[in-house]
């Protein structure tokens, strides 16, 4: 498969792109979840709310800060994670733009 020509579109749909790539599992949206359940940080709790293997979970937490979905701060020997406000924020309108600009067709298809 050949690569793809991220440079022909604009900045706002490669942004909007990699975000929802980066949430893109149900792992993912779990743990996104848990975090805003929680209103507040997560520090390692999710092993036992999830079920999942303390590494896959760390592999999802690392695809959600890198994509700067989350936000992590290291306390004592653990690190905490909680959503970051401005991509937060971001994604959220983006996605609201986006969807919003559906305004229905008249007899299609």
């Amino acid at each position: 498969m050949g690569l793809t020509k991220t440079e022909i579109f604009t900045a706002e749909q490669n942004q909007l792109a990699t975000l929802l790539k980066a949430m893109a599992h149900p792992a993912r949206i779990a743990i996104l979840q848990r975090i805003l359940i929680s209103n507040t940080c997560i520090c390692g709790d999710l092993v036992e709310e999830l079920g999942l293997a303390q590494a896959t979970i760390s592999q999802h937490l690392k695809e959600l800060k890198n994509a700067g979905i989350i936000q992590g701060t290291i306390e004592g020997v653990s690190v905490c994670y909680c959503i970051n406000p401005n991509t937060w924020e971001l994604l959220e309108n983006q996605i609201g733009t986006f969807l919003g600009s559906y305004k229905g067709a008249a007899d299609c298809c």
